[in-house]
């Protein structure tokens, strides 16, 4: 067998938790990714009939039986993804009864995927429904995301109104818009329902004073709308005491959306 630590698909995930770290995204051992991984990227890494230990959940995640997901684990330190990605990472198979986890690699030192493994799953669920091509559920703790939890009010319309004005680029990385719930119980069946109802529409949920989901074909997509995002909060904070005298107007908005054909939400600017 190959090393998997060789594999194209797990340098990525690697490199993209550690420039989460490196953001200040995931301070301690906050923030959790998981990767649905193919059997084509497997072969040759991983003897699939060798269960090293199964991990119970309870939820039902049939929908994903017999798929591969590459998730962190419970309690640690996404800045140890390089010096101990054994412990840090694991790679899981979605059991046929829908409620357990085949552990296959990783989890070295007897730890278990993420508590947020609820919403994460769900999610998976939910997007794969949605777009087929889905792979990654991505979440973290973005500074400027949370502070602009503080100030501003928990709402869908007004926040993506304000998230698209702040830079030219935010109406064509995410014209859906962005999701919001209010402070929920984190590590629970009940915010992972939440957040996947959202999901239907939205491909960035925030989660009221806590951080930001993101979904995506891939890590880099995922990647990119949470920086893409906390650009736009940054520059929101950093305005958000003086007078604005330059603005994108809502025709601004319009012209953007139609020159480079995206599809955006109605009700915000219209």
């Amino acid at each position: 067998m190959k090393n998997i630590l060789e594999s194209s698909f797990f340098k990525k995930m690697r490199d993209i938790i550690y420039g989460m770290y490196h953001h200040g995204w995931d301070e301690r051992n906050g923030g959790n990714v998981s990767l649905l991984v193919t059997d084509e990227e497997l072969e040759g890494y991983i003897d699939k009939n060798v269960v090293i230990r199964t991990i119970p959940f309870d939820f039902c995640a049939e929908k994903l039986a017999g798929k591969y997901f590459l998730v962190t684990s419970s309690g640690k330190y996404f800045r140890n993804v390089v010096c101990s990605p054994e412990t840090t990472l694991g790679l899981i198979r979605i059991a046929k009864d829908g409620h357990h986890a085949e552990l296959l690699w990783g989890f070295e030192d007897g730890g278990v995927f993420t508590s947020e493994f609820p919403s994460h799953m769900k999610c998976h669920m939910q997007r794969l429904e949605v777009d087929p091509e889905n792979r990654v559920i991505m979440h973290c703790h973005p500074t400027n995301i949370l502070a602009m939890n503080c100030v501003h009010e928990l709402d869908e319309i007004s926040i993506t109104r304000d998230m698209w004005k702040m830079g030219t680029e935010c109406i064509v990385v995410f014209p859906e818009g962005i999701g919001v719930l209010p402070w929920m119980l984190c590590g629970t069946n009940e915010i992972g329902d939440a957040t996947s109802e959202k999901m239907k529409e939205y491909r960035l949920v925030i989660w009221g004073m806590h951080g930001i989901y993101a979904c995506g074909k891939n890590l880099d997509e995922a990647f990119g709308l949470i920086e893409t995002l906390e650009k736009a909060a940054e520059i929101y904070m950093l305005t958000s005491t003086q007078k604005r005298i330059n603005t994108i107007t809502d025709d601004q908005l319009r012209l953007l959306a139609n020159f480079f054909k995206v599809n955006y939400k109605k009700g915000v600017i219209d």
